[in-house]
């Protein structure tokens, strides 16, 4: 059986914190180590100059920190694929393969560029005031890195959702122009990936300047957390810890039996100066031997630097023979070469065969078409609550046809055309077959 094929990315545009690292650094280094999983774990600092223009400073350094992060919580380069993604030449190739079938219409939904739009228009400003390209085409580039390494699951919080279904539409697309070529990655959405409160009780982010770094020195981590924003309720006064910022984070931390002591404690009226006191000591004792690896790491750049060209190593043995692949299937190609009349002529029937077309709407909901070769629509589903059940009811239909048809009837828009739609599908299962 084939290994599942995970691959997740952190943008190196700043320093890790606790937020971080409870959300994304240790349950993706946890999930790195289940049998049956290919991992790929990658620096984006092409990303990162979305955001940092005009500070190379700042991208070199987060690069230093995040890789040295990761590998200070416990990612074994040996068994997974680690690397910067500016290594990886294959990568912006790919993503301008993708930009020439991807329609601007669909980046335009992008939420990064609408909230930009709206934020100009609410200051009175041009729709594009600001806004580079790299912005409007952040999607396409996270659609390549993905869709290089034809990863089957991408985790992601929920704010990523729409880019992971932009990147489906996207392999899609370029699969019905070419032949099959990607697999479409299925968004697996973290529910469970605990959100930390930062110094102020807000969710912990840059953009508040409430962060508490991972690695600072323990005197410089007691410090800020004895600066942890509480009530005024008195040492002996019950307290709840509902909402409460401390609790939430000695919660992430601690087992469930520490918890529940602190849940009593709370309830018996523990003053707020020993409430931190216990988060510090719960927090220093997981971070403290961590912290002691990343100072040995942060000290020996070049050491973290051969990591990450093995790493590229490693990752452009899959990306470079899979690009010349795509060239070849994009026509570019040697003048001498022949051209592939088998291939041309399969990719024109796949090219006459109707298509699905998963997306997801402002509702939140997933939704999805079938359109005929001429991009005509036939059949239009209802919301699904989950990419997952979308996916499930397509398959269905593919393999089932009039009777997953009626089956479905509740989670579809009554179709003009029955006959057609029903054609449609089969010609759908017969090229399967």
């Amino acid at each position: 059986m084939n290994p599942v094929r995970v691959l997740t990315g952190i943008t190196t545009s700043g320093t890790p914190h606790l937020g971080n690292y409870v959300g994304a650094i240790r349950p993706t280094v946890r999930a790195s180590r289940l049998p049956g999983v290919e991992s790929f774990y990658f620096l984006a600092d092409y990303h990162a100059l979305i955001k940092t223009s005009g500070d190379p400073a700042r991208v070199q350094r987060s690069t230093l920190e995040i890789a040295a992060t990761w590998l200070a919580c416990g990612l074994d380069p040996e068994k997974v694929t680690f690397y910067r993604q500016s290594d990886i030449p294959e990568i912006p190739e790919l993503t301008w393969m993708l930009t020439c079938v991807t329609g601007k219409g669909l980046l335009n939904r992008a939420h990064a560029y609408k909230a930009a739009l709206d934020k100009n228009a609410a200051a009175g400003a041009e729709p594009d005031d600001g806004v580079t390209a790299g912005l409007f085409m952040y999607p396409v580039l996270m659609a390549a890195d993905i869709l290089m390494f034809n990863a089957h699951q991408v985790p992601v919080g929920r704010d990523q959702v729409q880019h992971l279904e932009m990147a489906r539409d996207i392999a899609s697309s370029f699969n019905h122009l070419y032949g099959e070529h990607f697999t479409l990655p299925e968004v697996v959405i973290e529910e469970q990936v605990a959100t930390l409160p930062g110094l102020d009780g807000r969710k912990m982010s840059k953009s508040y300047d409430n962060t508490i770094p991972l690695f600072v020195p323990r005197e410089q981590l007691k410090k800020l957390i004895m600066g942890i924003v509480t009530d005024s309720r008195a040492p002996g006064e019950p307290k709840s810890t509902e909402g409460s910022a401390l609790y939430q984070l000695y919660q992430a931390f601690a087992s469930a039996e520490e918890t529940a002591a602190l849940a009593k404690a709370y309830a018996e009226g523990i003053a707020w100066g020993e409430a931190k006191q216990l988060l510090f000591e719960r927090l220093d004792r997981e971070i403290a031997p961590l912290r002691e690896v990343y100072d040995d790491l942060i000290q020996a750049p070049s050491r973290i630097e051969k990591t990450l060209k093995m790493g590229a190593a490693k990752a452009r043995a899959t990306a470079t023979p899979f690009t010349q692949r795509l060239r070849h299937a994009v026509g570019l190609r040697p003048l001498d070469a022949q051209a592939d009349r088998a291939g041309a002529s399969a990719k024109a029937a796949k090219a006459a065969l109707p298509v699905f077309k998963q997306y997801r709407e402002k509702d939140g909901l997933f939704y999805f078409k079938l359109a005929d070769a001429k991009g005509e629509l036939l059949l239009q589903s209802q919301g699904f609550a989950a990419p997952r059940e979308a996916a499930q009811a397509m398959a269905r239909l593919q393999a089932e046809g009039k009777a997953a048809l009626d089956a479905l009837a509740p989670h579809l828009i009554t179709p003009n055309d029955v006959e057609r739609v029903t054609s449609a599908l089969l010609q759908l299962r017969e090229s399967a077959t």
